[in-house]
């Protein structure tokens, strides 16, 4: 059986409730999204509350955090891993489903690991089916959401798989959103990028494109990713 929880230096995450279990992608996404003077943030599909607890970490002092998540179970564990956190009153998870959320101040930052398999064979568990496809929320309707939701001077960032970034792209700039940075993720030498963070704006500038490797071997891991991690994990 699979450690329950996963320790942090600053805080720990319980995930045994959760379909999706803290994974790399979310770790990258809490490391690399920018929330620079950002006072309101908006956490989309939060699990765990891995991200939201993140960017809780390294934020403004005073930046509020919704933490929104569909999942009943989820959010349960969401909330008890907040209330177990040093930022408790910084962060308000909330059960509901995007789609129809609805919020009458902008935020300065919104960040999102979305459900990624594309039109692929379901998997029979309800729960990680819903964490895991887009079946119940599309591209489109995230970027819909976030054109609505996000400050004018604001970001978005998300991470997704790398062979979609076009697709998403393309959605984006139909909802005047446009990517300003882009990150391709290779877990090792000599492979090629599987996931991509990517950070979209209102404003249409060029996009600066980069590279990370994570491993140079097994649990060896590149001197790029211990730079970007070093504030949460134990052992970096």
């Amino acid at each position: 059986m699979s450690n329950p929880y996963f320790q942090f230096k600053q805080f720990t995450v319980w995930h045994d409730q959760c379909a999706m279990k803290v994974g790399t992608d979310g770790v990258l996404l809490g490391a690399w999204a920018s929330v620079e003077r950002a006072r309101r943030i908006l956490d989309i599909g939060t699990g765990t509350g891995l991200v939201a607890l993140m960017l809780a970490q390294r934020s403004l002092p005073d930046a509020k955090i919704v933490a929104l998540e569909i999942d009943e179970a989820a959010a349960g564990q969401a909330r008890e891993n907040v209330a177990r956190s040093p930022w408790q009153e910084r962060i308000e998870v909330v059960q509901a489903d995007f789609k129809k959320h609805r919020s009458s101040d902008k935020f300065d930052v919104i960040v999102s690991n979305p459900p990624y398999f594309v039109d692929s064979l379901e998997c029979p568990d309800r729960q990680r089916t819903a964490a895991r496809h887009n079946n119940s929320l599309t591209y489109e309707e995230l970027l819909e959401g976030v054109n609505r939701l996000l400050a004018a001077d604001g970001l978005f960032t998300a991470v997704i798989p790398t062979d979609v970034v076009d697709r998403v792209k393309a959605i984006a700039s139909m909802n005047k959103l446009y990517a300003i940075r882009q990150l391709n993720v290779i877990t090792k030498p000599s492979g090629i990028p599987k996931r991509t963070l990517i950070a979209f704006s209102f404003s249409n500038r060029e996009c600066v494109i980069e590279e990370l490797l994570t491993e140079l071997a097994r649990h060896q891991y590149s001197e790029e990713y211990i730079a970007l991690t070093r504030e949460y994990y134990l052992n970096m």
